[in-house]
């Protein structure tokens, strides 16, 4: 009797090693599937303060929350499911559906560039509703500019995991929404709200806090200003990077190539090859995407709803 009972716990105690041992895989998958999305990420937090720029004090971190929600909304609800039934079904989609994303960065990220070449924000705040209207506008716009975003992080999360069986990967992305979604939001209430911790400093007594609270006020437009260059880099640096390595998993290797001989040659310098192979590879991915994106920011431009947009 006790002979068995010993088996048993010997059985549950291997069971238990194993359920462990997944937990950690499961949260080194999410880590690395995270990572991996984190240009987009960096984006998407770029973006996201300039839809609450303008709005009252006490209404910036109930807006915050509703897009947030919505964010999450966006991943769990929509394009999971998505995501996992073609990943289980037709795995070869994932290639292209990818680089139809990484595209649409690419224009993003040139609609950018061209907008500060021609000196406004392709991203400003909605103007355009007054009133109560005007706080459901702008959550309507930030969660469907989020829906783009959103997609784009669980694909390439997905991409990352697509070897997993479908129970690890599910919970892998549902982790990855969650910490994403968490860390972005948690990042953006922040950020909007460093201006009023700025004020409430600078009207204090001492000194020291005066002095801070005064720099926070004048750093936000600063810090704005960088997120938002940042975010157009990431950007293009993803968006390229993409469709680099998509083109070549599809058949076409020559761009893929090129960028890999170019690594080669700064490769093999002492102490520091790895990280100038880094940055040719990223330079190379920002330029194509740059290009990528400038061609489409031309096509669209040509189309005529594009015209009517830009005309708006």
């Amino acid at each position: 009797m006790s002979a068995g009972l010993f088996g048993l716990l010997d059985d549950v105690a291997a069971l238990a090693r194993l359920a462990a041992a997944s937990v950690d895989d499961i949260g080194a998958a999410a880590g690395k599937a995270t990572a991996k999305a984190a240009g987009v990420v960096i984006d998407d937090t770029a973006v996201t303060p300039q839809y609450v720029h303008g709005i009252a004090a006490e209404r910036e971190l109930p807006i915050i929350k509703k897009i947030a929600i919505g964010s999450l909304r966006n991943k769990l609800i929509f394009i999971l499911p998505a995501a996992l039934l073609l990943s289980q079904f037709v795995p070869w989609l994932l290639t292209p559906i990818l680089m139809l994303g990484a595209t649409y960065l690419c224009f993003e990220g040139a609609e950018k560039v061209w907008g500060w070449i021609r000196g406004h924000d392709a991203h400003s705040a909605p103007a355009a509703a007054v009133g109560g209207d005007a706080e459901k506008f702008m959550v309507t716009g930030a969660i469907r500019t989020d829906f783009i975003l959103s997609a784009e992080i669980m694909v390439i999360a997905l991409n990352e995991v697509a070897d997993q069986p479908f129970l690890p990967r599910l919970i892998i992305l549902i982790v990855v929404a969650l910490v994403i979604t968490a860390a972005v939001y948690g990042v953006v209430a922040g950020i909007v709200k460093m201006d009023d911790i700025g004020l409430h400093l600078a009207g204090r007594a001492s000194t020291f806090a005066q002095k801070i609270g005064r720099g926070l006020v004048a750093g936000m437009p600063k810090l704005l200003n960088a997120l938002s260059i940042i975010g157009t880099v990431a950007m293009l640096w993803v968006g390229g990077h993409i469709l680099l390595v998509g083109t070549d998993t599809l058949g076409w290797h020559p761009p893929y190539s090129v960028v890999h001989h170019l690594e080669g040659y700064v490769d093999h310098v002492a102490g520091v090859g790895g990280v100038l192979a880094w940055l040719v590879n990223t330079a190379s991915s920002a330029v194509i995407g740059l290009v990528v994106g400038a061609l489409v920011a031309l096509i669209m431009h040509f189309l005529p709803f594009g015209k009517k947009k830009a005309s708006h």
